[in-house]
């Protein structure tokens, strides 16, 4: 099974490497400390080869670039057979060797004495056997006892432990800073190295922080690693070596203050600092427009969705989303826009205080709009209370003296009233023909009283509360 863990791309005093773990790198721990192996084996040539994570490189005119400060991670799969009589191990060895290009003479060799056939063994050569600059030489072979394969293809990396010392330039052709613009169009953006001679490629984000670039790890422990300058939403390649690069990124939702975050990246992924470009875009939300006169409680209103008209000219209206909030909760609703970038929803209001919600359009480039918020503003939706004794707010009636008290519904539908006199338990009446109910209550004794009181619709909306207070003498 694949292990499709990621790590999070390095903060940017971090490095272009992988952390991963794998069946080869927890062996790592017991390099140089495993027993002499039986020699009943055989040992063949490793295969999958991995330096930094990163493929090997078998054309010493093109070199993988790597960080060495903490040394480089080398790694093969063991092939042959292990040991197998009763004394082996059962365990196979995997041997390094690498030398500078420049002077094959100073070897150093490191190994792994715990490497299974089929998975991936590595073994660290040492910062302190690697100069920055300098580019090496490295080979593999499989051990087996007394059996040793052949010497692998030999695999060449250039260590650059040094970061590009200046941040990127950032500049928008059609969103320039400090004026409000037009949303509706891809942000162009054109990144430049700022006179550092090794920038391969530059990484951005709308949030600042810019993570890892990570190496999946599959199946026995074989690394995965893909080319971050693919994904164009975060990476882009300069033309050469030292040059510029561009990017047409949409912003995230909304109108106001974009800030993108920017930085370069060395052949071996070591990052600059970062820089920003900030620019402004003007509100570019939809309208919505009720088709009846009047908005009513709990019934179906249809309404007009309408885009911006500077994002309608930029590029059509395909479709909006409605967050709407009533008495089922948040929902999210896609409505399909006609050719003229319109659409038509019908949505029933029936929250008990009120109803809003927020709508935003999607253009055919994949422009996300600010959000339009509608509202009914404030609803009552209480009963009305009243008594025949108990006036609200007074003093009248006695203790055992019975009193009667009528709830009146404010909007259309009610179904029944629920109440409670000084938050005791609550009781549950039916309304009846135009939506009102009657109760008696006779008090048990004198004193200041709560009759808190909400109605339920036949649709079982439960509706505000009332509370209705009086003082019995």
């Amino acid at each position: 099974m694949s292990d499709t863990r990621k790590p999070k791309r390095p903060a940017p005093s971090a490095r272009w490497r992988a952390g991963l773990v794998s069946l080869g790198a927890l062996a790592l721990a017991l390099v140089g400390t495993g027993p002499a192996h039986a020699d009943d084996g055989t040992a063949t040539t490793p295969t999958d080869l991995f330096n930094g994570y990163q493929h090997c490189s078998t054309d010493a005119s093109a070199p993988t670039f790597l960080w060495g400060g903490e040394g480089v991670f080398v790694e093969g799969v063991a092939q042959g057979t292990p040991p197998s009589n009763p004394t082996g191990s059962g365990f196979m060895g995997v041997q390094y060797r690498a030398w500078p290009v420049s002077d094959p003479t100073q070897v150093t060799t490191v190994s792994n004495s715990y490497a299974t056939v089929g998975n991936e063994a590595g073994a660290v050569v040492p910062s302190t056997a690697l100069t920055d600059g300098q580019t090496y030489v490295w080979q593999a072979r499989t051990v087996s006892g007394a059996s040793a394969s052949d010497w692998s293809a030999s695999c060449y990396f250039t260590v650059d432990n040094v970061r590009p010392d200046q941040p990127p330039t950032v500049t928008s052709p059609n969103y320039p800073p400090n004026v409000f613009n037009q949303g509706g169009s891809a942000v162009q953006f054109s990144f430049g190295a700022n006179g550092v001679g090794d920038v391969a490629g530059y990484e951005y984000d709308w949030q600042q922080d810019l993570g890892v670039i990570g190496v999946p790890i599959g199946d026995h422990g074989i690394p995965q690693p893909t080319d971050p300058y693919s994904d164009p939403k975060h990476f882009a390649r300069a033309t050469t070596l030292g040059g510029s690069a561009t990017a047409s990124l949409i912003p995230p939702e909304g109108s106001g203050l974009y800030r993108l975050w920017v930085r370069s990246l060395d052949r071996a992924g070591n990052p600059s600092d970062e820089t920003s470009y900030m620019f402004f875009v003007k509100y570019d939300g939809p309208t919505a427009t009720p088709l009846v006169p009047k908005v009513q409680f709990d019934k179906v209103t249809p309404f007009r969705l309408s885009p911006n008209p500077g994002v309608q000219a930029i590029s059509p209206v395909v479709s909006y989303t409605l967050q709407t909030f009533g008495a089922s909760g948040q929902q999210t609703t896609q409505v399909k826009a006609a050719g003229d970038g319109s659409a038509e929803v019908n949505l029933t209001l029936d929250g008990a205080y009120g109803d809003f919600f927020y709508v935003s359009s999607t253009s055919a480039n994949g422009w996300i709009s600010s959000s339009y918020w509608w509202t009914t503003g404030p609803v009552d939706t209480s009963p009305t209370v009243s008594s025949d004794i108990y006036a609200e707010n007074g003093s009248s009636g006695g203790s055992g003296v019975p009193g009667t008290f009528t709830f009146a519904p404010k909007v259309k539908g009610v179904a029944s009233y629920t109440y409670s006199f000084n938050w005791g338990t609550p009781t549950t009446v039916k309304a009846i023909a135009g939506g009102s109910a009657q109760i008696s209550w006779t008090p048990p004794q004198s004193g200041w009283y709560d009759l808190e009181v909400y109605a339920t619709t036949k649709d079982g909306i439960q509706l505000a509360p009332y509370d209705y207070y009086f003082t019995v003498n």
